[in-house]
């Protein structure tokens, strides 16, 4: 929800910034300025600089920064809107919606309903449908009730070319809102059909719990085990995370989520009150997906299939090291198993086990890839060492580097200095050859007087939401 400039603007110039601060963290005022303790990270002594004339924040520790708003949103855990609406409600006022951003708001509200109504419409058929015998029987071998049913919403799509599309017209749907929904398509013969024929349903929604898509897992017959939405307006899998509207409560109060790969992992890790757990929707785990953890938590457990593939599938995406303020983990499940087998089989204590001792993603790398090469040999653990080192020298941090060349050393029996100096080869090959993972090293530049106020002035202009008033200055941006 987007609304008037001049609404924000009063919710800006009607808060008390130090105030609304400190009903989160301890202040510390000392003449003008005002400190206050980090809520961001772990301090004891106020790194946090409040500018309350402009409703501004730093802090000098971790480097977040941003105005009121982005406060309230990293504070609560909100999208922006939600931010401004609680700002509003604190100080009084109405706020109203801007008059284009509504006609988006209404479109994308139109097409919302329509999911909604698809949601209902295959549920009812789970329950009551008579082609759904099958998948009743599927959903009872896995352990699955009518509360389970219901609490996830799950669904199926009858066989047949248009159940759906002529469900939706009788309540007044129109096609094109059933296409851009990802509902329904047109056959090569121009005839609207069901995109979903003949599969138990997972409804996907978004962190507002708003349905906005589908995952469908086919029963009988021929084409993928697996069917998604298509990209829509509302659908976007590269930004959604199956399970997390369930689980983002959970994931903020345990300090950690846990990655799965599918959505029955997920359901499984819930029913067994594990209620952290999120799949993604059809795509791989990617850096997208983790700026959206990243709002709820610094731990992120991967905890896939503990064959070759669910290897892989840990590795895939992330050839950069990770940002430096998360911890990306993998989970080393017993041979075999996933998480779904292991709730659904009652090992809950395998489970918990491999997710607590779960290891920091390039400790899993380096044992990955060791694992290649025979350690007993001088020419295999000389091989090692160099595909490790390229591995370690796409780090962003020289510390750990050098803490991960221990690391390997213990594990070879190989000299720390060789290793080390074989990362170094590493980083300067990797900065001389532009490849994927480099790691480039620039001289710290320390400013001082003006030329660091101008820095830090540029810094909090940047870090403010577009709705953030003019600081009073001008500056131009090249």
């Amino acid at each position: 929800m987007a609304y008037r400039r001049e609404d924000i603007e009063r919710v800006r110039d009607t808060t008390d910034f130090v105030e609304l601060v400190a009903e989160s963290t301890k202040v510390k005022r000392s003449g003008r300025s005002v400190m206050a303790i980090c809520p961001f990270h772990q301090e004891k002594t106020p790194s946090l600089s409040v500018d309350a004339a402009r409703g501004l924040y730093h802090c000098f520790g971790c480097g977040k920064s941003g105005d009121l708003f982005s406060w309230v949103q990293e504070v609560n855990n909100l999208e922006f809107s939600d931010a401004v609406e609680l700002l509003a409600r604190r100080s009084g006022i109405t706020l109203q919606v801007d008059p284009d951003t509504r006609r988006k708001q209404s479109r994308r509200e139109t097409l919302v309903a329509a999911v909604t109504s698809a949601v209902a419409y295959y549920h009812d058929e789970l329950r009551n449908g008579a082609t759904a015998g099958n998948a009743r029987a599927y959903l009872r071998g896995r352990r699955y009730d009518a509360d389970t049913v219901e609490r996830f919403q799950l669904g199926f799509s009858p066989p047949g070319w248009d159940h759906l599309v002529s469900h939706m017209r009788e309540r007044g749907v129109d096609e094109k809102i059933m296409v851009a929904a990802g509902l329904a398509s047109r056959s090569s013969r121009g005839r609207l059909i069901d995109r979903f024929r003949g599969r138990i349903m997972f409804p996907i929604f978004d962190l507002r719990g708003d349905a906005v898509g589908f995952g469908a897992r086919i029963l009988d017959g021929d084409g993928p085990k697996y069917l998604n939405s298509p990209e829509t307006p509302l659908y976007h899998k590269s930004r959604l995370l199956y399970g997390l509207n369930w689980a983002k409560g959970d994931i903020v109060r345990s300090s950690r989520a846990v990655v799965v790969e599918g959505y029955t992992d997920v359901i499984a890790m819930h029913l067994a009150d594990m209620p952290v757990a999120v799949a993604t929707c059809g795509t791989a785990f990617g850096e997208s997906h983790l700026d959206l953890l990243r709002r709820f938590t610094e731990r992120v457990v991967l905890a896939f299939d503990s064959d070759e593939a669910g290897a892989s599938a840990s590795l895939r995406g992330f050839e950069h090291s990770v940002p430096g303020d998360l911890d990306l983990r993998v989970a080393l499940l017993p041979e075999g198993q996933d998480p779904g087998d292991l709730a659904g089989a009652g090992e809950l204590h395998q489970l918990r086990k491999a997710i607590d001792e779960s290891l920091p993603l390039m400790q899993f790398r380096i044992e990955t890839e060791l694992a290649r090469f025979d350690l007993s040999e001088p020419e295999g653990r000389a091989r090692g060492v160099r595909a490790v080192a390229a591995l370690i020298a796409r780090h962003r941090d020289s510390l750990a580097r050098r803490e991960y060349a221990v690391f390997v050393a213990r594990r070879t029996g190989v000299d720390v200095d060789a290793i080390t100096a074989a990362v170094g080869r590493a980083v300067r090959e990797q900065s001389a050859g532009g490849q994927a993972g480099t790691v480039r090293h620039r001289p710290t530049e320390r400013l001082v007087g003006t030329d660091r106020a101008e820095r830090e002035l540029l810094r909090l202009y940047l870090a403010n939401d577009p709705s953030v008033r003019k600081l009073g200055v001008d500056i131009e941006l090249f």
